[in-house]
């Protein structure tokens, strides 16, 4: 399918034929046929992207200082390879669309293959011939209503979640500033709620668009008599309340509405503004200012808008589905005509040119219209041009996830690794997929992950999704009989964990997890230095793990399974490592915090007994400070101990002796790690970490989320388990 993408690093603007999205639990598939390109919005978009890297981070300090931060913690080169790896991703541009609907996720009821929808929301209703939207940033649109009229229905949610702030009443004195496309819209909803409406802007085309839609007053900024025409206006007072619809970095908007405003009116900021409030203005007229958050209550919110949790109504009337609804409403009763705002409308092939247009101001323009072929057949996969790859003793990869991990850490270091050759990449999305797909040179991307299961040539499945998806990939791969290498966790619970068993037991591929920390070179190093030991150690690890917001889906029950899970099996597995002894006894305990999104398991201590005696401390916390080292080991035993800081250095001491490794860069094993997994796959052998290893730790992670819920140790014997495991068969 044909999509609108925008590269971040130089600003360009391409249409890529990518493959078309899947259908995902609670949403539906839509064939666009027509989308709104919201031109201020998109524009200074574009504008900041086609921007040089210094001005970039002036008018973005907040994202320097994360760069900044995760330098200290991570080190310069792998922080560097991570943003330009941002950078270079691309940018779905659009949020505005209508089309019909072509597939629905069972768990949707109220929506229906044909039936014709507005649809909303960055990064789902994109300028795209097919789109994927979440049930609650989709309305069907009424009958009487055209799909070129519906696809207005997001940016016009803006303009109503504006109008909704300043709550004018019948009969109000209603000012709006800026007549770009949200103005113009705002401009017809106010005047069919009844309300005096004066429209303001420097443009005199905006200003006559204004007149020709019936205003009541529509002046040019530069008018020298502005402020008295307007207080004529209104018998003297002043505006009841101003809406702000322009996008300026100038102070002018805000000044304007302070001075133009009677006592005690509202100022509402819908556009993008400059906002250095006057203070004495507007403490002597006392008043009050609004913000407006785009198009309504449950935006951003993900259990809103991804999870599909609506608002009770008669807590919340207007949520950004019900302003969509009223939208679409007016439309239909026509009491709004958004057919004379649309003054130019191009194909999808043609949308080059359309931002050509406005980015150079070629043309006076208020809605611009992308148009889409809705006959059209749409594929999945796209097969793109292969360069000088190796055909002979190489071992053929086919990858599902294209996240920040596998593009910056993963799909680097495979490509070091001799004999590998990127045969297919699967993604959720066609956008990332056909992006990564060419710059590391895949054979084909697909949404589908059928077709890399299916796919003969491929030797080894790699599983980089979010975790819920986890266990059902490598059984399905497994069952195709590939090698399946899956980041981690195997397993969200323990259901899961012995279907993977029996799959395993009865098929021929091998299995891999991506414990990536046994194979630094520190940790050999260390293994080493403990190779002839006499007693059980005593290990601890305190990871400074950091604040995650508490709507990010790691801590999602049904799609992260929370840290523990998906980060702390990582660190149970390498201390069973570095002892060479299976975890038969689990405790854990975790601390509440009266700090917001802090979760019980973003504080935990786990305590391990290992069946050699050994014993393991994992301290995992979100408390500390982002200067501090990530990652701290200890290890005592046989009159010695070993250091490892943060993957930077092994310190280790023995005999009043103290000696020191230190590496330019962390070294937290993904090359070894990679470059194992792949030998092993050449050479026909086993997979480098053992199965009943891969069991035992993440049998270990489950058992200490069992614990930290029932707050007593769990003893478990991960060979009973796989023994139960199979005796179900």
């Amino acid at each position: 399918m044909l999509q609108v993408l925008q590269n971040y690093k130089g600003g360009e603007i391409r249409i890529e034929d990518v493959p078309s999205p899947t259908l995902k639990s609670g949403g539906v598939i839509v064939k666009n046929h027509y989308s709104l390109i919201s031109a201020g919005t998109e524009k200074s978009v574009i504008n900041l992207a086609q921007s040089s890297m210094i001005s970039k981070a002036k008018q973005r300090p907040d994202l320097v200082k994360q760069v900044i931060e995760k330098a200290k913690q991570n080190g310069i080169i792998d922080t560097f390879k991570k943003v330009m790896g941002k950078l270079d991703s691309p940018l779905a541009l659009g949020y505005s669309t209508a089309g019909e609907v072509i597939e629905v996720a069972e768990d949707v009821k109220d929506i229906k293959v044909g039936d014709y929808v507005a649809c909303a929301g960055g990064g789902y209703a994109s300028h795209a011939e097919v789109i994927y939207v979440p049930q609650n940033l989709c309305v069907k649109v009424p009958d009487g209503v055209e799909l070129q009229e519906a696809s207005y229905t997001t940016v016009a949610s803006i303009a109503l979640q504006g109008i909704r702030q300043a709550n004018p009443k019948l009969g109000d004195n209603v000012a709006v500033i800026g007549l770009g496309l949200i103005g113009q819209l705002t401009v017809q909803m106010l005047k069919a709620n009844g309300c005096n409406v004066i429209g303001i802007d420097v443009s005199e085309s905006a200003v006559q668009d204004a007149i020709d839609s019936g205003i009541d007053y529509a002046l040019k900024r530069d008018n020298p008599n502005l402020k008295e025409l307007i207080k004529n206006a209104t018998n003297g007072y002043g505006v009841d309340s101003v809406l702000i619809t322009a996008g300026t970095s100038s102070n002018d908007p805000i000044e304007l509405a302070g001075e133009i405003a009677r006592d005690r009116a509202v100022i509402t900021a819908v556009g993008l503004i400059n906002m250095d409030i006057p203070r004495n203005l507007y403490y002597e007229k006392e008043l009050e200012v609004k913000l407006s958050r785009s198009y309504g209550p449950g935006r951003y919110d993900p259990n809103y808008e991804e999870k599909g949790h609506d608002y009770p109504v008669s807590y919340v009337r207007w949520t950004e589905q019900r302003n969509m609804e009223a939208f679409l409403n007016l439309l239909r009763e026509k009491k709004i005509n958004t057919k004379p705002l649309t003054t130019h409308t191009y194909d999808i092939e043609e949308a080059d040119k359309a931002y050509d247009m406005i980015l150079n101001n070629k043309d006076d323009y208020t809605g611009v219209l992308l148009k889409y072929n809705a006959e059209k057949k749409q594929n999945k996969k796209v097969i793109l041009e292969t360069k000088n790859k190796k055909k002979k003793e190489v071992v053929n990869l086919g990858i599902i996830g294209a996240g920040n991990f596998a593009t910056a850490t993963l799909f680097p270091n495979l490509k070091k690794v001799n004999n590998t050759n990127f045969k297919a990449l699967a993604t959720a999305t066609g956008i990332s997929g056909k992006s990564t797909a060419q710059n590391y040179n895949f054979d084909y991307c697909t949404t589908d992950t059928g077709e890399l299961m299916n796919d003969k040539d491929i030797d080894s499945i790699l599983i980089l999704t979010r975790h819920n998806l986890h266990a059902d990939l490598v059984i399905k791969g497994l069952k195709k009989g590939k090698d399946v290498y899956v980041e981690k966790p195997l397993a969200l619970n323990e259901d899961e964990l012995s279907e993977i068993i029996k799959t395993y037991n009865s098929n021929d591929g091998n299995l891999m997890v991506g414990f990536n920390r046994r194979f630094s070179p520190f940790i050999k190093e260390l293994k080493e230095f403990y190779r002839n030991r006499t007693s059980p150690l005593m290990m601890n690890y305190t990871i400074n793990a950091g604040y995650i917001p508490g709507d990010h889906w790691v801590h999602d029950p049904q799609i992260g399974g929370g840290r523990l899970k998906g980060e702390v099996c990582h660190f149970i597995d390498l201390l069973s490592y570095i002892s060479d002894s299976k975890p038969i006894q689990v405790f854990t305990q975790s601390i509440s915090s009266n700090t917001g999104n802090i979760f019980n398991d973003d504080n935990i201590s786990i305590n391990l007994l290992f069946e050699d005696g050994s014993t393991g401390v994992v301290n995992y916390t979100a408390l500390g400070d982002k200067s501090y080292p990530k990652e701290q080991i200890e290890i005592f035993g046989d009159s010695s101990v070993a250091k490892v800081n943060d993957f930077n250095d092994l310190e280790t001491f023995r005999n009043n002796n103290k000696n020191k490794s230190r590496k330019f860069s962390q070294e937290k094993g993904f090359y070894e790690e990679m470059n194992s997994y792949i030998n092993s796959i050449k050479d026909g052998k086993d997979a480098p970490i053992p199965f009943k290893e891969l069991i035992a730790s993440s049998l270990a992670t489950l058992k200490a989320v069992e614990s930290m819920s029932k707050g007593k140790p769990v003893f478990f014997d991960t060979e009973a388990f796989i023994k139960n495991s199979l005796g179900s068969e």
